[in-house]
């Protein structure tokens, strides 16, 4: 087995370039392979549950089994498990009038319709209420569903079939449920109460009334520990002198919410609370069109009409008013088609989306567990082993005798957290790495085998990766492997089974393709002017006995120059053939707000604690990094020599960042590499 692949084994977060990573390869024909049987070794890739020591109150945490219950609602009786349903997952939701951004929730036509436009047919929906008023709400929100529902026709009706409004207040039920939303209670953003905390001299008592911060996207300011001084300032649409260095107290009327925001911070006014007119739902405030290319710094929340707080001001008394978040029962919860409870993350603004990418990521959840079940020889090498620091988690592994039998290689790979819960994960998205050393004497030791981007504090993500082509770096009876992330991120759990099996391309195995040898071509680079003049040029021959020449490559962006590249700007990423054959990739998805959230289903970690949801260049938060994989065979003359040239645009024209150049990297995480693939 002949390499001639470069070695680069350099380590990235997810800072200031962009990466591509890519590979030819070539591949042979095998004619002694035999077919795959299934493997004996265990599986060891399991749910993060399994091994976590245990926090908050025994036997509920997450990856716990849920036990059977059965609740009254409007309709008749919900059930779990349901007998008759197959493999469905079940969303439990429980509402207090109490918050604001559960009150926009439910009154939002927008939520409301995403309700009924994404939930994924799998999935059945318990509504609660936390409330004394429960049989009220319950009720209430039937009747928004059906309003909402009624324009949607045969889609409306199939999915108030799986909402079930239960109107015994949770502290009622009388089984474990109320026990799980306690103790898994939270207290953060748009998670537990947010409330305004208004004082005035003549008041014994302050008010404390709900409130709901304006679009987290959109708005650049946040509500400090302090206690603010309160001005009123009518309906805000015009700039107002007096409300400078005060939080402005402006109605909804007259004008748009930006409009007002923009008036009160050109007052100087250091924030702004627009009050809902007396009977009107608070709403998400939130920019539109080119409104959003408008810089806005200071903060915003929406909230009912306080009668005291508009007579106190109109009667000239001082008012002031400082923010809290009072913790609560978790609003949501959730049980997996495997029976085990699960968390439903971070609702990063008011829509039923969340609830919705929660259970499409479920049902990619049960998929993946299928597929890991067809034939293959497993080889475990982590399972829950602690990865961090400099050294990462480490192993040696012994290869399968069999190996040059197999043409396919996967990477079932999961990251969970040092703890059960959510909160115990790592706060900030790092590249991952997997390295592998087959031969210390080979310039390929350590060489990028795999690569994962962790997600905001959730810890839940696991992906099926297809790596075949780099197959030849697996050249010795024993390989060490080494995970990572960068040595100053917080600790990660990984599992990681390598799994080897047969492609269905052909029944004949004798003519299936085996990947036989790999040529490294290129590397990426810092993202400017410069960046396509270091690229040449370069000629290759194809072996004699090669059937196949595959490109591949694993190319991603990062850093954000005066351009937001590379991770959020459109690039495209072209290998020019013998002078005539254009291969392109474009990023898009950067131009996409979400341009990642639309991934779930195919296993980005859903409802993560930050900007998920973004588009990026060629990755996701909470995903795995997919090789682009192209079939140059046909481009190629096989019995003299080619070429190959690689080259990198923005926008159809060469990179000219003005300041902080982003980078490029081709084929590994960190380090960037073109190459090529053959078999035969």
């Amino acid at each position: 087995m002949t390499l001639c692949l470069s070695s680069l084994s350099c380590l990235s977060s997810l800072s200031a370039r962009t990466l591509v990573c890519l590979f030819f390869f070539c591949f042979t024909v095998n004619g002694h392979a035999e077919a795959a049987s299934p493997s004996a070794v265990e599986e060891l890739v399991l749910p993060r549950a399994h091994a976590r020591e245990r926090s908050g109150l025994s036997g509920f945490d997450p990856g716990d089994p849920a036990p059977h219950f059965r609740v009254k609602t409007l309709n008749g009786e919900f059930v779990y498990p349901l007998t008759e349903t197959g493999n469905y997952s079940v969303i439990i939701h429980a509402f207090t009038n109490k918050s604001a951004f559960l009150e926009c929730l439910w009154t939002s036509n927008s939520s409301l319709s995403d309700l009924i436009e994404f939930l994924p047919v799998s999935a059945e929906v318990l509504i609660l209420s936390l409330d004394d008023s429960a049989a009220r709400d319950v009720l209430w929100m039937r009747e928004q569903v059906y309003r909402v529902a009624s324009a949607k026709g045969h889609r409306g009706k199939e999915i108030l079939s799986r909402i079930h409004f239960c109107p015994i207040p949770v502290y009622a039920l009388g089984n474990w449920i109320p026990r799980v939303l306690y103790s898994w209670g939270c207290g953060g953003h748009n998670c537990g109460l947010a409330q305004a905390v208004f004082t005035s001299p003549d008041w014994n008592l302050p008010l404390i009334t709900k409130r709901l911060n304006a679009r987290y996207d959109w708005l650049n300011g946040r509500w400090e520990k302090v206690q603010y001084v309160v001005v009123g300032a009518g309906d805000g649409c015009e700039p107002f002198p007096a409300a400078e260095g005060a939080v402005a107290w402006v109605s909804e009327s007259g004008c748009s919410f930006f409009t007002k925001i923009k008036a009160m911070a050109d007052s100087k006014a250091v924030g702004v609370l627009v009050y809902a007119l007396p009977g009107n739902p608070i709403q998400d405030m939130q920019c539109a069109g080119d409104e959003c290319n408008t810089t806005l710094n200071i903060p915003a929340a929406m909230l009912h009409y306080e009668p005291a707080v508009a007579q106190a001001l109109s009667s000239g008394k001082p008012v002031n008013v400082t923010f809290q978040v009072t913790p609560s029962p978790n609003f949501f919860m959730a049980i997996d088609q495997q029976g085990a409870l699960a968390e439903m993350g971070w609702f990063l603004y008011p829509t039923f989306r969340f609830i919705s990418w929660q259970a499409e990521w479920f049902d990619f959840n049960a998929d993946l567990l299928e597929r890991v079940k067809r034939p293959a020889a497993v080889l475990p090498v982590f399972n829950n082993t602690l990865m961090h620091g400099e050294a990462g988690a480490q192993a040696v592994v012994q290869l399968p005798k069999d190996l040059l039998g197999f043409d396919v290689l996967e990477l079932d790979a999961a990251l969970s957290c040092p703890g059960r819960r959510d909160e115990t994960c790592a706060h900030w998205d790092h590249t991952v790495q997997l390295f592998i050393c087959c031969d210390h004497f080979s310039p390929h030791c350590n060489m990028e085998l795999g690569r994962w981007i962790t997600a905001f504090r959730r810890g839940t993500g696991r992906w099926l990766t297809d790596v075949s082509p780099l197959l030849p770096l697996l050249n010795s009876e024993r390989c060490a492997l080494v995970m990572k992330t960068p040595p100053w991120a917080m600790p990660w759990i990984t599992s990681l089974n390598l799994r080897f099996s047969h492609s269905n391309r052909s029944g004949n195995v004798s003519e299936k393709l085996y990947p036989f040898k790999m040529m490294f071509l290129y590397e990426g680079g810092t993202f400017d002017k410069d960046y396509n003049s270091r690229f040449q040029e370069i000629r290759f021959t194809v072996p004699p006995s090669t059937k196949k020449v595959e490109l591949y490559a694993v190319i991603t962006g990062h850093g954000s120059d005066n351009n937001n590249c590379g991770e959020f700007c459109v690039t495209s990423h072209f290998f020019l053939v013998n002078g005539i054959h254009n291969n392109s990739l474009t990023f898009h998805s950067p131009d996409l707000p979400l341009g990642c959230a639309m991934r779930v289903g195919e296993g980005a970690v859903p409802n993560e604690h930050g900007t998920w949801l973004y588009g990026r260049a060629g990755w996701c938060d909470g995903l795995q990094v997919d090789p682009w994989r192209v079939d140059l065979t046909p481009q190629l003359d096989l019995s003299t020599s080619n070429t190959i040239l690689y080259f990198g645009l923005y926008e159809g024209r060469n990179p000219s960042p003005t300041r902080d150049p982003g980078y490029i990297i081709i084929l590994l995480s960190s380090p960037e590499g073109v190459v090529l693939s053959t078999s035969s």
